[in-house]
């Protein structure tokens, strides 16, 4: 066979290097190929992203294959005008590349497949992307909709500094084209790994899993670049797990494209994450990783032309892939400047060195000049070692490296040291028992700095003491202050929130329940303590609901002062939890709500909810027990999972400029919690008064209809139940109905007033 290699990075030297052991292979051109490719085949000037020049070539040369390694000629349509010419390409259509090529169409792909994956927004304009920023309640992920060749994902620490990234992409243009849209995304948690398989369209063959190391510096710090080393197999991603990514994600995006008239033929990349509740899909790519190609190619033992012709043809089925019992891991060489501004132009020494055993060497970013070779890229050099275990494997890429040379050159020096990490000491008799102390530890660690960033100088001990002390002197500037405390729990949400990996809202919604609960007698939150338990401790659930708690608190003003985080095998099932916490606020004795003149005639204005809050939830488990939490309802926009576990609105910023006014126009607030319109409204009512509903007077959110839809819930039962998209209800006389309603910044509504009579509620 003839065949073509379009690409000139260190990934398509590794796929060169593998064709190139095929005795079917009689001629093998690179286009345009590197120094490393020249020494197993032909170079061909022209560029990746020439498709005429490409498919002219191939006509002329009696090209029997073309194998495409970057996707950005993927994007370029080259296997279309290829396919179109009749000459057999290994790649996917530009339609089907839209997986990787369009994180928009990728993210919404998997909305529309229900893949696994993190919640997330498009934007091609600044404002609506800063104001949706400002609205989100969890930690974000910035990334680019199109290709920048690894570097468009920024993980912001702050909301400064997401709202830098996003002026960078949308205003600045830093990114280019690839920034003219882009995804705002939640940041999921957990070991991050690379599932690659081959696809004919119809069937696909995984390969072994890889870690990849983004982070430019050590200890994954530093700017994200395009792969600064990797590993296969990875343990992280067992065979249990990577049979639950293969089922759950990769056969429904080849499925789905299928359906959608885009087969895909070629190498599908899932970047995976490893959450707590199972593997989530961060991103696809449609052609092979790099420098994940560097090391599995070489664990390869099946002729990569009979796999890639097979998949050509529609008949990968029919073989079967062999590969090795070993392990490989790969360092990659970098330029000074890397990988903003790569210095280049310089000279390499040490590439004539006796190879090392188990190692091989694939250049990326170099090019000839007379009889030297030079710098030209970012990552120059790739050095892959091999051996029976990941150690010796990195042992022998780290032996092969030291040769090596040239001005400014960067590597890792920690690539697969968390696969390397010693095994866990043998469990103590308490561990044993189903109580790990260890693992308690391990989660107080991961959460002090959620904690400590909720602190002000009024705590004189928190997280670590025994008590949490609060300096009382914070209230001095209050005449007659009156401490007022609420303890509350998020109940059966947080099953629905476990099984959908969305813990950290669980942890805004306890702090949002608990100061409305408050603030519905006028106090303001001083202090905020947790109680977790569980059968079995896992750190990073732990810290992920920690997380929330601290974001929910610092939007308040609030101190995490500490909390309670019980193992308690036997008394809870396994993988599952329950969270509570307690609130402690402040209030001016003449400022406590409700005042004394509610009375008849008074109006009850409703303020929108976020969705069920924190109630009503047994039933909602109920109604939907038989569908998926990814299930995605037309008339929602959103997976039922979104819609469900929307966090629980905190009032507190809407609410405290008009309670500070004064006088206020609000006599009484109730908070719609259990219990609904029924239970909760008359809380806040003398004897003698009873509140009318007028139950069209508001837009009831779609959810709600749904709920009574799928479950046949009686409208009474309803009210009862559910908020039914009002979370907050203020009492206020008819005069100041527009003042109060002109004081809020979003639209409320008049659902109805006091009339004499007996204490309750009446719907009409």
């Amino acid at each position: 066979m003839q065949i073509l290699i379009v690409g000139s990075g260190g990934r398509e030297h590794a796929i060169a290097w593998k064709i190139s052991q095929s005795p079917r292979v009689s001629r093998l051109f690179i286009a345009p190929g590197n120094p490393g490719t020249a020494t197993l085949g032909e170079n061909v000037a022209l560029s990746a992203e020439d498709v005429p020049g490409l498919v002219a070539f191939a006509v002329q040369h009696a090209i029997e294959l073309v194998v495409i390694g970057p996707e950005s000629a993927l994007a370029a349509g080259l296997a279309d005008a290829l396919q179109a010419v009749g000459i057999p390409v290994f790649g996917p259509t530009r339609a089907a590349a839209q997986i990787e090529t369009s994180k928009a169409f990728a993210k919404e792909f998997m909305l529309r497949h229900g893949i696994p994956s993190a919640r997330f927004a498009c934007f091609d304009q600044l404002e609506p992307a800063l104001a949706y920023l400002a609205h989100v309640t969890w930690p974000v992920v910035i990334k680019t909709s199109g290709l920048a060749a690894g570097k468009g994902v920024i993980l912001p620490d702050s909301a400064a500094e997401a709202q830098a990234a996003l002026r960078a992409m949308l205003v600045e243009r830093q990114y280019g084209a690839a920034g003219e849209q882009v995804i705002i995304e939640e940041r999921l948690t957990g070991e991050e790994v690379s599932l690659l398989a081959f696809s004919d369209g119809h069937t696909i063959y995984p390969m072994p899993p890889a870690q990849d190391h983004k982070r430019l510096l050590d200890g994954d710090h530093g700017p994200n670049t395009g792969g600064m080393g990797a590993y296969a197999p990875a343990p992280a991603l067992t065979p249990e797990l990577a049979d639950v990514a293969m089922r759950n994600i990769l056969q429904p995006a080849i499925a789905g494209l299928r359906q959608e008239g885009m087969p895909f033929v070629g190498v599908l990349y899932a970047g995976l994450m490893l959450t707590p509740s199972g593997p989530q899909a961060l991103e696809f790519n449609c052609r092979f990783g790099d420098p994940e190609t560097q090391v599995q190619l070489p664990l390869l033992d099946t002729d990569l032309v009979d796999i890639c012709e097979a998949c050509v043809q529609g008949r990968l089925a029919e073989l079967t892939l062999r590969w090795k019992e070993a392990a490989a891991a790969c360092v990659v060489l970098a330029s000074e400047g890397y990988p903003a501004h790569p210095v280049t132009g310089l000279p390499i020494s040490g590439l004539d060195a006796p190879g090392s055993p188990g190692a091989l060497i694939f250049q990326a970013g170099t090019r000839r000049q007379e009889d030297h070779i030079l710098t030209a890229g970012g990552r120059v050099l790739i050095v892959t070692g091999t051996g029976p275990n990941l150690e010796a494997a990195l042992a022998a890429a780290y032996t092969a490296l030291r040769p090596l040379h040239f001005k400014g050159m960067h590597y890792r020096r920690d690539i697969g040291q968390r696969a390397l990490q010693p095994a866990a000491p043998a469990p103590s008799a308490y561990a044993a028992s189903g109580v790990n102390i260890d693992a308690g530890n391990r989660a107080v660690e991961m959460m002090r700095a959620a904690v400590h960033s909720t602190y002000t100088p009024a705590v004189l001990a928190g997280i670590g003491a025994f008590g949490g002390l609060f300096d009382a002197q914070a209230l001095s500037s209050l005449r007659s202050p009156v401490l007022v405390a609420s303890t509350d729990g998020v109940g059966t949400k947080v099953r629905l929130g476990a099984a959908a990996n969305r813990t950290e809202s669980l942890g805004m919604d306890i702090v949002n329940h608990c100061i409305n609960d408050i603030l519905v007698q006028g106090a303001r939150p001083l202090f905020f303590l947790d109680y977790f338990a569980t059968a079995r401790l896992d750190p990073h659930v732990i810290a992920s609901l920690v997380s929330g708690i601290a974001s929910a608190c610092r939007a308040a003003g609030c101190v995490l002062l500490g909390g309670e985080t019980a193992e308690m095998p036997g008394v809870y099932v396994s993988g599952e939890f329950d969270l509570a916490g307690t609130i402690v606020g402040c209030v001016e004795r003449e400022r406590i709500l409700p005042r004394a003149d509610v009375q008849a005639g008074d109006l009850l204005i409703g303020l929108r909810s976020s969705g069920p809050h924190t109630n009503g939830y047994s039933l909602i488990r109920r109604v939907f027990a038989n569908i998926p939490l990814d299930t995605v309802y037309p008339e929602l926009g959103c997976t039922l999972a979104d819609a469900l576990l929307a966090p629980h609105r905190s009032y507190l910023p809407l609410l405290v400029p008009i309670l500070d006014q004064d006088p206020s126009p609000v006599k009484a607030l109730a908070h719609l919690t259990g219990g609904g319109f029924i239970e909760n409204i008359p809380r806040v009512l003398p004897a003698g008064l009873r509140a009318v509903i007028h139950t069209g007077s508001w837009p009831v959110p779609p959810l709600f209809r749904l709920i009574e839809q799928v479950g046949q819930i009686a409208a009474e039962e309803m009210f009862r139940v559910f908020n039914l998209g009002i979370g907050m209800v203020a009492i206020v006389a008819p005069a100041q109905r527009t003042a109060f309603q002109q004081a809020i910044p979003e639209e409320t509504w008049v659902i109805g007033e006091l009339v004499a009579g007996e204490k309750g509620v009446a719907l009409r």
